[in-house]
C-alpha cells in the first residue's frame, strides 16, 4: 500500500464550490452536468503529482496521511487523522492539510471509494480545537469557521462515494466532518454529537443543516437542543450511521467493517457511482420533478461509456464485468 503525507502548504482554496444549497437553480445545476459535472470543475486545479511533492516541504508535523491501497483493494483510499495529543481536533495545521487531501483526492480519477479513519485509539475527532480558538478574534473565528464549512462541502463533493469510520468519540466539529461523507459506521461504544449549545455556539460547518437530512428535523432539533451525545446503537437507531458493530481488542472495528462496505462497492461502475452520488445528493435539494430531470442528465452521461457496454456484454456472457471507468 501507498501512503501520501499532505504537509502545511496549501493550494489555491475552493470555498466556491461549496453547494449554493436549496437557493442553486435546477437550470445551475443542469448546466454543471451538461458540462460534465464537478470533475470539469476539478480538472483546473494544481494536478495531483505537483501536490505530492509538497511533502518534502512539510513545516510542523504531519497530521494527515493519504493511504492508497494495492493489490484487489486497489481503489480504495484511506484518508488517516493522527493528532493524538489534541484528539484530532480540527486545528488550524489539521484543516490545511485535510483541505490539500481533499484536493489530491478530488484530482484522482483511479479512486473508487475513500474512506475516513483515525489513528487515535478512541476518538474520530473530538471538534473544535478550542485552545486554538481561545487565541482567536472574533473576525478569525469567523474566518476559520467559514474555512471548516468550505472543508467539509468539499468533502461532500468528493465524486466517489465517503466512507466515515467512527471507532471513538466524533463530537461537534468531528461529528459533521462525518455527516460530510455519504455513508457511517460506527462502533456501538463510539459516542456521537452536535455539542456546540454546551459551548454557547451552534453548529457551523454544515451540521445543523446536514443532520436534519439525515435523521428529520424532529430528532435532528432534539439533539442539538440538548448538546446530547448518543453510541453507535442508538446513532443507528435514529438513522445516524448505516451499521454499528461491537468494538474489537485493536479498537478498530468500524475501519474494517467500513473497509468491507468498500470492498462491496469496489467493483461497481466507477462512472455509475460518481452520477448516482451527483443525482442524489443534487436531487434531494429540489422538488421530485426538478430531480427527475437531474437523473435524466446524469443517466445520460452514462450511456455513451464503455462500462455500461462492458456491463451489458458481462450480462450477455454470463460473467462478472470488468469496469475501467472510461
Amino acid at each position: 500500500m501507498s501512503v501520501l503525507c499532505v504537509g502545511s502548504l496549501t493550494a489555491p482554496g475552493r470555498g466556491g464550490l461549496a453547494r449554493s444549497g436549496i437557493a442553486m437553480s435546477l437550470q445551475t445545476v443542469l448546466t454543471s452536468l451538461t458540462r460534465g459535472g464537478l470533475g470539469s470543475i476539478w480538472g483546473r486545479v494544481t494536478s495531483l503529482a505537483a501536490s505530492r511533492r509538497r511533502c518534502s516541504n512539510i513545516s510542523g508535523p504531519t497530521e494527515i496521511h493519504i493511504q492508497r491501497l494495492e493489490g484487489e483493494n486497489s481503489g480504495i483510499a484511506t484518508v488517516l487523522m493522527n493528532r493524538p495529543h489534541a484528539r484530532n481536533s480540527l486545528g488550524n495545521v489539521f484543516v490545511k492539510q485535510l483541505e490539500e487531501a481533499i484536493e489530491d483526492l478530488h484530482q484522482d480519477k483511479s479512486l473508487r471509494v475513500v474512506l475516513f479513519k483515525s489513528q487515535v485509539k478512541g476518538v474520530f475527532s473530538a471538534g473544535a480545537d478550542l485552545k486554538e480558538r481561545a487565541e482567536m478574534s472574533n473576525t478569525e473565528v469567523g474566518h476559520f469557521v467559514h474555512k471548516l464549512r468550505s472543508l467539509m462541502s468539499n468533502i461532500e463533493l468528493l465524486p466517489m462515494p465517503t466512507i466515515a469510520a467512527i471507532d471513538g468519540y466524533a463530537l461537534g466539529g468531528g461529528l459533521e466532518l462525518a455527516l460530510a461523507c455519504d455513508l457511517r459506521v460506527a462502533a456501538s461504544s463510539a459516542k456521537m454529537g452536535l455539542i456546540e449549545v454546551t459551548r454557547g455556539l451552534l453548529p457551523g460547518a454544515g451540521g445543523s443543516q446536514r443532520l436534519p437530512r439525515v435523521v428529520g428535523i424532529g430528532m435532528a432539533k432534539e439533539l442539538i437542543f440538548t448538546g446530547r451525545r448518543i453510541d453507535g446503537k442508538q446513532a443507528m437507531y435514529i438513522g445516524l450511521v448505516n451499521d454499528t458493530v461491537a468494538q474489537n481488542d485493536l479498537g478498530d472495528a468500524a475501519y474494517q467493517r467500513a473497509l468491507d462496505l468498500a470492498k462491496e462497492i469496489l467493483p461497481q461502475g466507477p462512472i455509475a457511482l460518481r452520477m448516482a452520488k451527483q443525482a442524489m445528493n443534487k436531487g434531494i435539494e429540489v422538488d421530485i420533478s426538478s430531480g427527475m430531470a437531474i437523473e435524466e442528465m446524469c443517466y445520460a452521461q452514462v450511456i455513451p461509456t464503455r462500462d455500461r457496454l462492458e456491463g451489458m456484454a458481462a450480462f450477455k456472457e454470463k460473467r462478472l464485468p470488468h469496469f475501467t471507468g472510461e
